[in-house]
């Protein structure tokens, strides 16, 4: 299989993600909410939370709706998971900012 892209499996994944998307009929936020639940359960890297960010603010959902779903869940999936969530959006949250903030940096420098 021949690739054209220096980034396949991301290309793939974010596919994938825009078919999910497209096939279902939840409101844009109750998508992000149910994805990031579904992370939580999962134990998800930082990086999977990393990637909901985007979507997350274009939704103008907010750290308060986030708080809501991990108290929700919490029973459901435990303390544990919700800590280890908590700890991992902490860690994607930061990299956002340093991304950003490179990027700031690289443009003021033009």
């Amino acid at each position: 299989m021949s690739t054209t892209s220096e980034t396949p499996v991301l290309d793939t994944l974010m596919a994938m993600t825009a078919d999910s998307i497209e096939r279902c009929g939840l409101a844009p936020d109750m998508l992000i909410l149910s994805r990031i639940a579904a992370l939580v359960a999962m134990d998800a890297p930082p990086v999977s939370y990393l990637a909901h960010l985007e979507p997350a603010m274009r939704e103008h959902m907010t750290a308060s709706q986030l708080q809501d779903v991990l108290v929700a869940i919490a029973p459901i999936v435990g303390t544990a998971r919700v800590m280890s969530a908590a700890a991992h959006i902490t860690e994607a949250l930061g990299i956002a900012i340093a991304v950003a903030e490179d990027e700031a940096a690289r443009m003021g420098g033009r």
